[in-house]
């Protein structure tokens, strides 16, 4: 099984991130294959670049001509393009956002999501309302992190501790990491909080190697049809970098159709 990760901003060590963590969570016999924009923001912080990204991680997919792959995994907390990429591709695409949430709300009765800056709030909400799992959100907490800040390990895990708390003070049981740069956080600071952390990258691997297993994919009946027939005209761009890991899989090819 091959499945691809699409970082959601242009910055290549944080898509060398995102594939280690998930290759952490993947499955033996389970390729990972992560892809940069090749343009768009940097990091992706309120709705301007959220926009771009989303654009950008479509333009990505439309013009990938690597080896086929099985499931889409898009790592971006609570940023645009999911219903998009779902109308595009042919095989199942897993959202971190509200995989994360659909985990959270099988450990405990409310989640919160501790994220970057505060200004993210709004979007995030958003994606957890459009999914289906808002009302089970008690708080969505910014640490006054940018996302290029997560480097600096201590500072993150200090800045999530705190943020953790308010959030487990708003009535959170579960905790998920609101960033695909936090990805390997949840090891450091679940033990000392005490209570459960959701990683979004490899809740999204797992969600989807288990969908290729079961045969399920997007349903074309209604909300994500095939984008109606007609002339696109898009920007330039093309495939990012690309980093693999395990072993190769066969199956069903993504494709993209516009």
């Amino acid at each position: 099984m091959r499945i691809v990760v699409t970082n959601c901003n242009t910055t290549r060590e944080m898509t060398e991130e995102i594939v280690r963590g998930a290759r952490t969570a993947a499955g033996t016999g389970t390729t990972v294959t992560g892809l940069t924009p090749a343009w768009g923001p940097e990091s992706a912080e309120g709705w301007l670049d959220s926009y771009l990204s989303a654009a950008a991680v479509m333009d990505l997919l439309r013009t990938y001509r690597g080896p086929a792959y099985d499931a889409v995994v898009l790592a971006g907390f609570g940023e645009h393009g999911r219903e998009g990429v779902r109308e595009l591709v042919d095989v199942p695409v897993v959202d971190i956002t509200e995989a994360a949430a659909h985990l959270a709300c099988l450990l405990g009765r409310r989640y919160g999501v501790v994220t970057t800056l505060e200004r993210s709030r709004g979007q995030i909400e958003d994606s957890l309302e459009t999914a289906g799992v808002a009302r089970n959100c008690a708080a969505v907490v910014g640490t006054g992190l940018g996302v290029l800040d997560l480097g600096d390990a201590a500072r993150t895990e200090a800045a999530f501790l705190a943020a953790a708390e308010q959030a487990r003070a708003a009535g959170a049981e579960v905790l998920v990491l609101g960033c695909a740069g936090m990805t390997g956080l949840e090891r450091t600071v679940g033990e000392k909080l005490g209570l459960p952390v959701v990683d979004g990258v490899g809740a999204a691997v797992k969600l989807a190697e288990s969908l290729v297993e079961l045969g399920l994919t997007t349903s074309r009946a209604g909300s994500y049809a095939r984008p109606v027939a007609k002339r696109r005209t898009w920007g330039g761009g093309g495939c990012g970098g690309e980093s693999t890991s395990g072993s190769e899989g066969i199956g069903r090819p993504g494709r993209a159709g516009v």
